[in-house]
């Protein structure tokens, strides 16, 4: 066996990992900064795709250079992506405009409009509004679009030169229908007659997108005949990394954004629109519970104080439990439940409480019970997941994961590599070079995690009556403005 390549197409960074599959290691890592979104007209997040390329060709290059990695045992590569980005190509394959990301709500109000049209709920963060919306305000570009992609596709195009998308990326676009596994032709339609034409063909998990570009190859001095996998989307992606395809494996993602998700052999089904009815990339469903805000709100802590995560967990962890105010963590809007319009509260504030412990406190404790919203949503439709994987920047801090373990009333792991996206995509990459997909996936990470952070009842109470305070505070100030 040899080497697999795993990317992960970030919001803030691009990571490239090399898995060496004969001593099931990873050999190499390689980060890359990705310039923040900018943000044009109120409420917008672009970035430039030509941005992502020169990150990836960059960490590509550490990596290959690194003296752990003979480039010529590199067998395929495998790449994960942000979701729900647009990037729009034009006849000759260029980028038509800069691509609006996943935390981009600048088409709020073209989501109401596909979810009353279509009749099911397209939050806003999702690609479809983003296509209404380039639609209504930029005609000429939208004409001139002859192929949609989403970041994790763009990135293979390039390296392929393969149009081309898997099921679980696209279920995220708002216009795939998961239980029928295609896309949905009367959501298409409606939105432009000739979109469906535009969209990437669908491809199975384990099937190879291409094989990279001989130019590419002689440049990078890899193998001529290098596979690249199909890809998916980060949170996909993520699952496998940390292990979590199997039935009722559940995992917490504490990134940019915060999600849970889990897995299943069948759809969930039910009346909950902030609930995703994602496919995963096994063949199975991905139900997902998406918040907007999770590290961008304890690195605003962070920036605000002037002081390290690291001091700030310190601090945090001298308070306890019920004695810092309440945070309402929406500093960018939020997207479970669908409120673009509401910001971050800080609540019940006391004497002492502006303390940076307090606060850092409050920020964790209230991003963790938005996630915790989500854990009985699952829980009410049947899905009861039985252990907590913990993956993301989020999951280094060992407070937080207690915190969750505490608050969930479940047991707590940490995956041994962190970085889970790209070694997900680094595992697909080997999966499908293999002769049985399933198999290599659970012959390749099932020790793939640390030992386990047990719940504590006690501290658990508190949490969950303080996270039903959240919730409720949250209903009375901002579910009225929609």
């Amino acid at each position: 066996m040899g080497l697999y390549l795993g990317v992960d197409l970030g919001t803030q960074s691009l990571k490239v990992l090399v898995y060496d599959a004969t001593t099931r290691q990873v050999v190499a890592r390689a980060s890359r900064p990705i310039p923040a979104p900018e943000s044009p007209r109120p409420g917008a997040a672009e970035q430039n795709p030509a941005d992502w390329w020169n990150a990836f060709d960059a960490a590509l290059r550490s990596v290959l250079d690194d003296q752990a990695v003979q480039p010529s045992r590199v067998r395929a590569i495998g790449v994960s992506g942000q979701q729900h980005g647009m990037v729009a190509l034009d006849a000759a394959g260029e980028v038509l405009r800069p691509a609006k990301l996943w935390c981009d709500l600048e088409a709020s109000q073209q989501a109401m409009e596909l979810s009353e049209k279509i009749g099911r709920n397209i939050p806003p963060g999702f690609t479809a509004p983003k296509l209404l919306w380039m639609k209504q305000n930029e005609p000429q570009l939208f004409s001139a679009m002859h192929r949609l992609c989403l970041p994790h596709d763009w990135l293979n195009l390039c390296l392929s030169g393969n149009w081309l998308t898997d099921h679980g990326d696209a279920s995220g676009n708002g216009l795939y229908d998961s239980q029928l596994g295609q896309y949905d032709l009367n959501a298409t339609t409606w939105l432009d007659s000739e979109l469906a034409d535009k969209l990437p063909p669908l491809q199975a998990y384990d099937n190879w997108h291409g094989t990279l570009l001989p130019e590419l190859a002689t440049q990078y001095g890899l193998p001529q005949d290098v596979r690249i996998a199909i890809g998916s989307g980060d949170n996909m992606m993520s699952a496998l990394g940390a292990g979590a395809w199997q039935e009722g494996s559940l995992v917490a993602s504490l990134g940019t954004s915060g999600t849970l998700f889990g897995s299943s052999r069948k759809p969930l089904t039910g009346d909950d629109c902030d609930l995703s009815p994602f496919r995963d990339a096994t063949g199975g469903w991905l139900p997902l519970y998406c918040i907007q805000n999770c590290t961008t709100v304890t690195e605003e802590v962070s920036a605000g104080f002037g002081l390290s995560l690291e001091e700030l967990t310190s601090l945090a962890g001298e308070i306890e439990p019920g004695q810092a105010p309440l945070f309402l963590p929406y500093l960018t809007g939020e997207r479970s439940p669908n409120w673009p319009h509401a910001s971050g509260v800080l609540h019940r504030i006391r004497p002492g409480d502006l303390q940076a412990g307090k606060v850092f406190r409050a920020a964790i404790e209230g991003v963790s019970f938005a996630l915790f919203a989500g854990l009985k949503k699952m829980r009410a439709l049947g899905f009861n997941g039985k252990e907590l994987r913990v993956v993301g920047g989020g999951a280094h801090n060992l407070f937080w994961c207690q915190l969750l373990a505490d608050l969930f009333d479940t047991r707590v792991v940490r995956p041994k590599e962190a970085d889970s996206a790209a070694f997900g995509a680094a595992l697909q990459a080997c999966a499908t070079d293999g002769d049985d997909f399933h198999s290599v996936l659970d012959e390749h990470a099932t020790t793939n995690k640390e030992a386990a952070l047990e719940p504590d009842s006690g501290r658990g109470a508190i949490y969950r009556e303080l996270a039903q305070e959240s919730a409720e505070l949250g209903q009375k100030l901002f579910a009225s403005a929609q």
